[in-house]
């Protein structure tokens, strides 16, 4: 039995502790002129964001979505091995692939060969992704250090020490970049420098990456709470918006909604800009734990939990719209691209199914392995590693989709940096 539960005002549920824990005649030829300009400039935006994917969850809001389908007939084009594991989502910018491993490596290859470009050893771990702009490359590590790379070379520019593990990837805002740790804090560093301009702290560990939405940050907690932080001050929102327990999730932010699921297996719905819960949802029959990240589109919800069932929820109101039954759970965090839900389970199958309907399987790939992270899409391919420490880019042999539409990277996509 479904149960989903309207709200129009904030409420607060019974507290779970889980263990282990976004003239007139020459003005209007103008204003045509600029608009026209403006409209271009911004398809080129729009064209150059399919081809990327800088952060585990795709964009600045994490909703782990992209708006194009990827080809039917997809087929690994080259496979890239790492000295180790990987349990995190491979980020491509600038026609390079940056992925982290267990061990403490960080690596940038070729987006087209699958060739090594460059490989930085910081002797540590990586479970939180890199995250990507312009020409850094920054990512904490488990023993709580932040770093910011070059992005052509892998260079170290700064380090910075925080308190605790970092297992959620940074967040980028204008000239500042957002990480979390386990100490409880966010802090926000100047991407040029390093140098510290604000730290909030919450009551217990943050385990997600900071979602970003206009000049408002949101952090799902141990503490049981969604917190808003004024980006320009680091200061709490109004007060926190109460979950029913912990949460290691990363919230996922559409327009002045705002999505989280927690570990006992409700799922939350709020409006932060009034402030106000709209709905909860949770399986009464068998509450479903989540220890991953939605996926979001304007109309539907995708969430993996931990006893193998994969469930879209209408983001009006938080009703079943299908479930999905997988062979074992998927670890790792759906992932929306156009028609279809991308699904990585630790069975070592990637999975695609009908964002509509979810009932059967259009697609799969096999391995020896587990996949612990979800694929990065961009544009007409994927991109996903696994506990062997194997990056594979899937898309199809030839340059142009069954639609003629062109799947290699536009120059206005790739990022020009400083190196070779």
């Amino acid at each position: 039995m479904f149960v989903t539960t309207r709200r129009n005002r904030n409420s607060t549920c019974p507290r779970y502790y889980a263990a282990g824990l976004l003239s007139l005649g020459l003005v209007i030829p103008l204003v045509v002129a600029a608009f026209e300009k403006s409209a271009v400039a911004d398809e080129a935006i729009d064209k150059s964001a399919a081809f990327n994917w800088p952060t585990a969850r795709g964009d600045a809001q994490s909703t782990g979505h992209a708006e194009q389908t990827l080809p039917d007939d997809l087929q690994v084009l080259w496979e890239y091995k790492a000295d180790e594991a990987i349990e995190t989502t491979p980020v491509v910018a600038g026609g390079r692939v940056f992925v982290s491993d267990v061990m403490g490596k960080i690596y940038a290859v070729d987006r087209e060969t699958g060739k090594e470009i460059w490989k930085v050893d910081f002797d540590t771990g990586f479970l939180a992704s890199p995250a990507v702009q312009s020409d850094h490359v920054v990512i904490g590590d488990i023993d709580g250090n932040v770093y910011n790379l070059d992005a052509a070379t892998g260079k170290e520019l700064w380090r910075k020490v925080t308190d605790g593990e970092i297992v959620g990837s940074a967040a980028f805002h204008g000239g500042n970049v957002l990480t979390t740790s386990q100490s409880g804090k966010l802090h926000c560093f100047r991407v040029k420098d390093g140098s510290e301009v604000w730290t909030y702290e919450a009551n217990d560990q943050i385990r997600c990456s900071p979602t970003v939405a206009g000049d408002r940050t949101f952090l799902g907690g141990c503490d049981g709470q969604l917190h808003v932080i004024d980006l320009k001050t680091g200061t709490s929102v109004g007060k926190s918006f109460e979950l029913g327990g912990p949460t290691g999730s990363t919230p996922c932010v559409v327009g002045n909604r705002a999505f989280l699921p927690i570990m006992d297996g409700s799922v939350y719905a709020f409006d932060w800009k009034a402030h106000k819960e709209l709905w909860q949802h949770m399986d009464e029959e068998r509450p479903q734990e989540y220890r991953n990240s939605a996926a979001v589109t304007g109309k539907l919800m995708v969430l993996s939990s931990q006893f193998k069932q994969v469930d879209a929820l209408s983001v009006e109101t938080g009703e079943l719209k299908w479930r999905h039954t997988l062979r074992r759970r998927a670890d790792a965090s759906p992932v929306i691209a156009g028609k279809d839900v991308w699904i990585a389970a630790t069975d070592g199958r990637l999975i695609r199914l009908a964002l509509d309907d979810g009932t059967d399987e259009k697609w799969s790939y096999e391995i020896r392995g587990s996949f612990l992270a979800g694929p990065a899409i961009a544009g007409q391919q994927l991109f996903i590693a696994d506990d062997d420490g194997i990056v594979r880019c899937f898309g199809i042999k030839n340059s142009k989709n069954e639609s003629g539409a062109d799947v290699t990277p536009p120059a206005s996509s790739k990022v020009s940096f400083r190196g070779p």
